[in-house]
């Protein structure tokens, strides 16, 4: 049970989070990416950069953190180790944020969505100074977040995944999201099982996750950068 806890944990670690809304959005609309499918080069070489920038470079840096004996554990299991891992990681997600503001690059609801986790990132940090809040239920759903607002406001709400030479399967986001809701609910389990969160803390990730995308929207939407209507919402 812990390898398992441990292994959901690994696999939806809240670094991630960018990554995969990035690779769900290309998988409903990668024209938007001006892409043909998820498999062209020019998705290949997206998908890595928001990889290296959000979960590589950022682990690095909390890596150099713990050989300098500035964190205690990787696994930050104090809330006080959290706080330089959250400044770098906001900064690197900053960063990343200014140059993909207005880019042609990247469609208004992907630049969102990253606003959103943002916003989530440093609302976590300010909470962490008081009480400890779990980035998990943050991450996950945030991406939660991001499946429902695209399937109130994008024409497409079908997932097209490559599985083989010229086959491709077909599936409606909203099985994905009742996936996520399922993995959601698995995960908070296995940090409550692992003894690293209590339950007030996962349910406080799991607010902030989930509203910071829809304020992120808003955010947008009144700056007049988002290219959609959000009337049905």
């Amino acid at each position: 049970m812990k390898i398992a806890a441990r292994l959901l944990s690994y696999l939806f670690h809240p670094l991630l989070v960018l990554t995969y809304g990035l690779i769900v959005l290309i998988a409903v609309d990668p024209f938007s990416f001006g892409a043909n499918s998820i498999q062209s080069t020019q998705s290949t070489l997206l998908i890595l950069r928001i990889f290296l920038s959000t979960f590589f470079i950022p682990a690095m840096a909390i890596l150099m953190l713990y050989f300098l004996g500035m964190v205690k554990s990787l696994r930050l299991e104090d809330k006080m180790d959290r706080t330089g891992p959250y400044i770098i990681t906001g900064i690197f997600y900053l960063w990343l944020l200014r140059n993909f503001w207005g880019s042609a690059l990247v469609p208004s609801l992907y630049t969102a969505f990253m606003l959103g986790v943002t916003i989530a990132l440093f609302l976590a940090f300010l909470i962490n100074i008081f009480s400890k809040i779990s980035i998990h239920a943050v991450g996950i759903s945030a991406l939660l977040a991001m499946i429902i607002i695209t399937m109130l406001t994008q024409n497409y709400n079908t997932l097209v995944i490559p599985i083989a030479q010229g086959r491709y399967l077909q599936a409606s986001l909203l099985y994905l999201l009742l996936a996520l809701l399922l993995i959601a609910g698995l995960l908070g389990t296995s940090r409550l099982y692992l003894q690293k969160h209590e339950l007030s803390e996962l349910y406080g990730g799991y607010f902030v996750g989930f509203v910071s995308p829809f304020v992120a929207l808003q955010i947008m939407l009144i700056l007049g950068k988002l290219n959609l209507s959000l009337s049905t919402l």
